[in-house]
């Protein structure tokens, strides 16, 4: 450790000397608080003009054996296979056997939400296959499969392997913050 020099009177002198007269600086104010982050105004409006598309737009008709896929534009061909083939890390499940379709809409909504709040970036859809259903068709996995399509938080979605679910699930890619 090294040691400071001592200052005599005569440096200290010298020093105020060479400095000359110092003025005090006026006491500068606190820095103003950061400005809260934007909002989305019209967010609520243009997820109610979504959902009322989505309920009177004409459903999809699958067959319960049918896999699903689709992704956006910006989502490479390679990212929706590593999906197929259950590539990336589940951060979260939703089960929606056992559901309605109006219960089933508000749980993967909320579902959805929140795993966006978590900053999770793909989730499990288990939908069923819809064989107890009317008619054999899968209310549930249209359903699932239209309001994927029009989130703006989905980049993918597809089908997993059969040991997490296959054709009765979905593996969801959401977009990061």
């Amino acid at each position: 450790m090294s040691r400071r020099p001592a200052i005599d009177d005569d440096d200290a002198a010298l020093f105020r000397e060479a400095i000359g007269e110092v003025r005090r600086l006026p006491d500068a104010p606190a820095p103003a608080r950061p400005r809260p982050a934007p909002r989305a105004r019209k967010r609520a409006e243009d997820e109610f003009d979504a959902l009322r598309e989505m309920r009177t737009a004409p459903m999809a008709s699958f067959d319960a054996a049918e896999a699903l896929a689709w992704r956006r534009d910006e989502v490479s061909p390679d990212a929706l296979a590593r999906l197929r083939r259950g590539e990336f890390a589940v951060q979260g499940e939703l089960d929606l056997h056992r559901a309605d379709a109006a219960r089933a809409e508000r749980l993967l909504r909320s579902f959805l939400h929140e795993a966006r709040g978590n900053r999770a970036r793909c989730v499990l859809v288990i939908h069923g296959k819809g064989l107890r259903s009317e008619d054999g068709v899968p209310v549930l996995k249209a359903l699932v499969d239209r309001l994927l399509q029009r989130r703006d938080d989905v980049l993918a979605y597809a089908s997993p392997p059969q040991a997490l679910g296959g054709t009765g699930a979905v593996l969801v890619l959401l977009r990061g913050r």
